[in-house]
């Protein structure tokens, strides 16, 4: 600790609010002297529990294909398209399996959003 006065408190060891209220100095603890140390809160794990292994259900692993039946006749002719480079293929596939997880189906309204984007341009 230093030998200064607390800049907060101003060595008085207490702080007062608009109420009247009095309180311990957060900053000096009550010490009124300023506090050296500015250094990281040790935040390590000590507790027991901290060390248990978690109650978190397991991580499902993602299909890479789509499952419905639905979805796989839209991903394979996204696969089968002339028009569309692979990287534009992988990312439509993504998006079919991603809406097939969102809605548990493949829409009709998705359907035609993406044979859109797979047909050929005039």
């Amino acid at each position: 600790m230093s030998e200064e006065p607390c800049g907060i408190c101003g060595g008085d060891r207490r702080i007062a609010n608009s109420f009247g209220l009095t309180t311990t100095c957060p900053s000096c603890h009550g010490s009124g002297r300023r506090a050296e140390a500015h250094g990281f809160h040790d935040v390590t794990k000590t507790k027991e529990s901290h060390h248990r292994q978690s109650n978190r259900a397991a991580t499902v692993v993602k299909a890479q294909f789509p499952v419905t039946p639905a979805g796989i006749a839209l991903a394979t002719s996204v696969r089968d398209s002339t028009v569309c480079t692979a990287e534009v293929k992988a990312r439509l596939i993504q998006e079919i399996m991603d809406h097939e997880d969102r809605h548990g189906l493949i829409t009709k309204t998705f359907v035609k959003k993406v044979q859109q984007q797979i047909r050929p341009r005039a």
